[in-house]
């Protein structure tokens, strides 16, 4: 599930390897469709002035999203300056119920001009029946900005539909860096040695690891997270791919060997504080609070989790909480990070429309955006030095640096089984099912 970035942010990584390794590339921004220029818009406090060529002044662009106070309030500073030069007004929505909400008004002939859609599958829905058209463009400067993988999100039956708005990102670790010294553990460099610091834990008599998947009528979704980083860790992302593409079975042996991984970890009573009954029961956003006090010692939960500690909680390298890079199978595999992220739809081509696409496409959008904090672009023409937390930036270098990346396969499967049978089944086998049954019954589920 694609919790997304809209939780906030706080969220204090790491620098590792994965940073270490972010690609610095820099690069002109195309053009703005329509003979309006992007320009600069690099902080919601720069003076601006009209181009001397405003063509489109006088337009309106009308943008729907899941995103409301107070960040709605953000994007509005951050585009502000656009406005300014290009004389195109951009009205912004967002709604609490966003995918049923879109859906009715495009039933309904009331589409907007432009929404941020959080899930690929339904952009390619609306892409087939026509609701959508085709931003093709944009496709050569989204694949030098952000890089192949966003180019294939956003490509349905050949047809380039969308760039990035923003990203998330879910390979991480919560841990406390003050209990790691203290004990003279190590952040470990691959599974093995994540599972060689759990015994060790063990052996000292602690429980190395916290688990919780409870949320509500979502309860579930934080184990296919655990899955789903398995699946791009041992068996890559070509298989990954073909899962969740149901070009494989949902249980195919390469799946279980995955699933069977994350059960050496989560289904372990002697590495689950609280035992592994209590897992469904713990709600997600409770799930990482025994590391403060030593009751636990790592937690695998997404990037947004910052914002779920107590206030006051420090965060960061030397503080009392900081978070890891999920490991790789083994040391000089390429370095695969989940996450998720909205796509930029359009749903008429009006020159207007496709320049406020265009700009939310490119590096001044991004660093406008970053500018104000708590925002990630997998563009790696923005500055993340733009970012005011250096833990931010950290964060942000660690998105454009992934080797891989692949959006959360749950919100790429049809609902009822991303958000249906694999939830409810993954509980099922945490609490004792068979990896056989388990996977069984979600293969049993994918619609015909």
């Amino acid at each position: 599930m694609a919790i997304r970035r809209r939780w906030g942010i706080a969220a204090s990584v790491a620098l590792s390897a994965l940073a270490a390794g972010a690609a610095t590339a820099s690069a002109t921004t195309p053009p703005t469709s329509g003979g309006a220029t992007a320009g600069t818009a690099a902080a919601s406090t720069q003076e601006c002035t009209p181009n001397a060529d405003q063509p489109l002044k006088g337009k309106s662009v009308n943008i729907f999203s899941s995103i409301r106070a107070p960040e709605d309030e953000l994007l509005a500073k951050a585009w502000s300056c656009f406005e300014t030069q290009t004389g195109i007004t951009i009205q912004h929505e967002g709604s609490g119920s966003f995918e049923a909400d879109l859906k009715v008004r495009v039933e309904g002939g009331n589409a907007p001009d432009l929404a941020f859609i959080p899930q690929p599958g339904l952009v390619a829905t609306m892409a087939k029946t026509g609701k959508l058209v085709a931003l093709d463009s944009l496709k050569d400067s989204t694949l030098a900005a952000d890089g192949q993988d966003w180019v294939d999100l956003g490509t349905v039956d050949g047809k380039f539909y969308g760039p990035p708005f923003g990203a998330n990102t879910k390979s991480w670790v919560w841990y406390s860096p003050a209990k790691f010294k203290e004990k003279g553990y190590e952040v470990p460099q691959t599974w093995d040695d994540m599972i060689k610091l759990s015994d060790k834990i063990v052996a000292d008599g602690g429980k190395p690891w916290c688990v919780a998947a409870g949320s509500g009528d979502a309860t579930g979704w934080p184990l296919t997270d655990w899955l789903e980083d398995a699946v791009l860790r041992f068996e890559g992302k070509d298989v990954y791919d073909q899962w969740v593409k149901h070009e494989i079975p949902f249980n195919d042996p390469k799946i279980a060997d995955a699933l069977d991984k994350v059960g050496a970890i989560v289904k372990n009573d002697s590495y689950v504080y609280n035992g592994v009954q209590s897992i469904p029961s713990t709600t997600f956003q409770d799930g990482g609070l025994p590391i403060l006090d030593g009751s636990c010692y790592m937690y695998r939960m997404a990037s947004f989790y910052g914002n779920q500690w107590p206030e006051g909680t420090t965060k960061g390298p030397d503080a009392q909480v900081n978070a890891f890079y999920l490991p790789e199978a083994k040391a000089g595999d390429p370095k695969p990070m989940l996450g998720g992220g909205e796509i930029i739809g359009a749903f008429n081509d009006k020159p207007e429309t496709v320049a406020v696409a265009t700009f939310l496409a490119s590096k001044d959008w991004g660093n406008a955006r970053m500018a104000l904090g708590n925002y990630f672009t997998p563009n790696k023409q923005t500055d993340a030095t733009l970012l005011k937390d250096p833990l931010e930036q950290t964060f942000q270098k660690a998105l454009t640096g992934a080797d891989i990346f692949r959006f959360d396969g749950s919100d790429l499967m049809p609902s009822a089984v991303g958000a249906g049978t694999e939830w409810k089944e993954l509980v099922n086998w945490v609490l004792g099912e068979s990896t056989k049954d388990a996977l069984d019954k979600i293969e049993a589920s994918w619609p015909k």
